[in-house]
């Protein structure tokens, strides 16, 4: 039996009618952080949540960042001050997309691909794969 991490993708591979889960080392740091939040999709939004039962949009990034062994400060201020900027040209998955208003950054998502982002949007929602909104963002990677 091969036991892996809970949330890790998995591809098939087939052999001689054997089937087995290829090892998730061939996916990138980023796509691991994908997974690692999309994992959580539907688990409710808590403020100040750092899961696994709930999250607020850091406390999402801070776990996704986590289950990939990289440490990640809790507040989306602090994880901005943290990440290295990245232009929006060059986000790629599992890059942290920030919003602010003025210096106050007020919301984190994880870059998923195609102007989509993981994240814990408000209270009431659940985690989820948002579309960006709005063309006023920046970028950080911590990986």
């Amino acid at each position: 039996m091969i036991t892996l991490p809970i949330g890790c993708a998995v591809a098939a591979v087939v052999v001689l009618g054997f089937t087995a889960p290829a090892s998730a080392a061939h996916l990138s740091t980023g796509d691991r952080i994908v997974n690692a939040a999309a994992a959580q999709a539907g688990k409710p939004y808590r403020s100040g949540g750092t899961g696994p039962g709930g999250f607020d949009c850091s406390g999402l990034a801070q776990y996704a960042h986590r289950q990939v062994g990289i440490t990640l400060p809790r507040t989306a201020s602090a994880q901005r001050a943290t990440a290295r900027s990245v232009s929006k040209t060059d986000k790629r998955p599992g890059d942290l997309v920030f919003f602010a208003s003025g210096s106050k950054v007020y919301h984190v998502g994880i870059y998923a691909g195609n102007n989509k982002i993981w994240a814990a949007p408000e209270s009431g929602d659940l985690v989820r794969l948002q579309t960006i909104w709005t063309s006023s963002y920046t970028v950080g990677r911590a990986w």
